[in-house]
């Protein structure tokens, strides 16, 4: 079979040479915690006790379906079922701080219709295979683990708020794109309107130094994250393939699975580790 694919080298992760001095030491217990299927899980941290999250192994929903994609125009968007598995969305809350983790996923394309050699009719599947992470986020409380699917930003009418960047003390000329004349994306929303949070360019602080004609929006945000939104994401894993249905659901290699490394030191945490 002809085939066209994505070339995919995973990121990796070690253990952090001081969190490997403490577990040999027996200051430290290495710890997996293992999830999947539904978006939202909780790391338990016992009481009297401290973890230190320094890398992931995330591999993606949807892998295991097979959709049909006819190119009719070049470039186009996926317009299957796979969509919504394009990008996904890892979080963490530790009930004072909130560590978002957005992932592209690649897309597999094989030639299908080989009696006729159609360009243009495609089968196509997601990349499921993990994708490793570095993180260091340190807990004395349950963690919060949010996974979701994110098809669109803002609506498919309004799209974007798009001006040009000035030239200010912070984005210099030639350097960045201040003075450029680009118009170009400076408030983005990824979820819902109302409550959601708006992603904001080039900064929140001294918004109004940039002298825009769009005003700060009323739920500003410096970092890009979606929040629960059915329509555009976040969208739970398991409730999109429900919406699905049979056999889909049911399929262990259509879920997504992630596993957390972890060191858990049985003491009060001794200083602020980020």
């Amino acid at each position: 079979m002809v085939g066209l694919f994505y070339i995919y080298l995973p990121m990796s992760w070690s253990i952090p040479q001081q969190i490997e001095k403490d577990i040999i030491a027996g200051k430290a217990k290495y710890q997996t915690f293992q999830t999947g299927n539904g978006g939202q899980s909780m790391l338990p941290v016992p009481p009297n006790s401290y973890v230190v999250i320094f890398g992931y192994d995330f591999s993606p929903a949807g892998g295991g379906i097979l959709a049909n994609e006819t190119l009719t125009v070049n470039p186009q968007l996926f317009t299957s079922a796979l969509g919504f598995y394009q990008t996904q969305q890892i979080s963490f809350y530790n009930g004072q701080d909130f560590f978002p983790f957005v992932h592209h996923v690649p897309i597999n394309l094989n030639q299908t219709n080989l009696a006729t050699f159609d360009a243009n009719v495609l089968s196509a599947s997601i990349d499921n295979r993990p994708i490793a992470r570095q993180v260091y986020i340190t807990s004395t409380n349950d963690v919060a683990i949010t996974v979701g699917l994110i098809l669109q930003m803002n609506d498919e009418v309004a799209g974007p708020i798009q001006e040009a960047i000035p030239i200010t003390n912070t984005t210099p000329q030639a350097l960045t794109y201040g003075g450029s004349g680009q118009v170009i994306n400076i408030q983005t929303q990824y979820s819902a309107a109302g409550f959601a949070p708006v992603f904001t360019q080039p900064s929140v602080k001294d918004y109004d130094k940039y002298q825009f004609v769009a005003p700060l929006p009323g739920n500003p945000d410096n970092q890009v994250f979606a929040t629960p939104d059915v329509v555009n994401g976040l969208r739970d894993p398991s409730q999109y393939l429900n919406s699905l249905g049979l056999p889909f659901n049911q399929a262990a290699a259509t879920q997504y699975y992630l596993c957390m490394h972890y060191a858990i030191y049985s003491a009060q945490i001794p200083e602020q580790r980020g």
